[in-house]
């Protein structure tokens, strides 16, 4: 048995985009979830890895992501966020985590088979992800109560697609490194 990692997707973001209205309401109830999450997975030293979106920033790396995210007006929903000394960053363009980035080679040299996906949006990136996931053979956990979405029926249906078409574990934050 491998290592488990907790995977944070596009959770540095400014919510300057079309949807980030219909998302936030979503984002603002996972972000303690998330955080809690990161305590207690740097607490049993596991491997955090966030994987974002770079916003059509073509030279841009993830600290001026995280400086922008920070100067922004949502910054209350990233500074809990932060990423730490210790944790890994990989910047992605589309919705899949592993879409044309390093993420499955840097995967396999840490030893790591197990994914908890955290982040947004559900129905989205955190679906798109878990599928890449599964077909490359990792287990992958998605807890509902830390990934937002933007049309929480659609989610809701992510989650079950993920759950049965991916045998994915759906289950909640708090079951997960206690």
């Amino acid at each position: 048995m491998g290592k488990t990692a907790l995977i944070v997707i596009d959770m540095i973001n400014t919510y300057d985009h079309p949807d980030a209205d219909q998302l936030l309401p979503s984002a603002e109830t996972v972000v303690p979830k998330i955080s809690g999450l990161l305590e207690r997975a740097r607490r049993q030293e596991a491997p955090v890895i966030y994987v974002n979106d770079n916003f059509g920033e073509w030279r841009s790396h993830h600290g001026e992501l995280l400086d922008k995210a920070l100067a922004g007006p949502h910054a209350h929903l990233v500074e809990p966020l932060v990423p730490d000394e210790s944790s890994l960053f990989v910047v992605k363009a589309r919705h899949s985590i592993f879409f044309e980035t390093p993420l499955s080679y840097l995967l396999t040299q840490q030893g790591i088979d197990q994914l908890v996906l955290v982040g947004q949006v559900t129905e989205q990136c955190v679906l798109y992800s878990s599928l890449d996931a599964h077909i490359r053979h990792f287990q992958v956990t998605v807890p509902r109560d830390a990934v937002a979405h933007i049309h929480e029926d659609l989610a809701d249906a992510a989650l079950r697609m993920m759950e049965r078409n991916m045998g994915a574990r759906v289950c909640h934050s708090g079951e997960l490194w206690t």
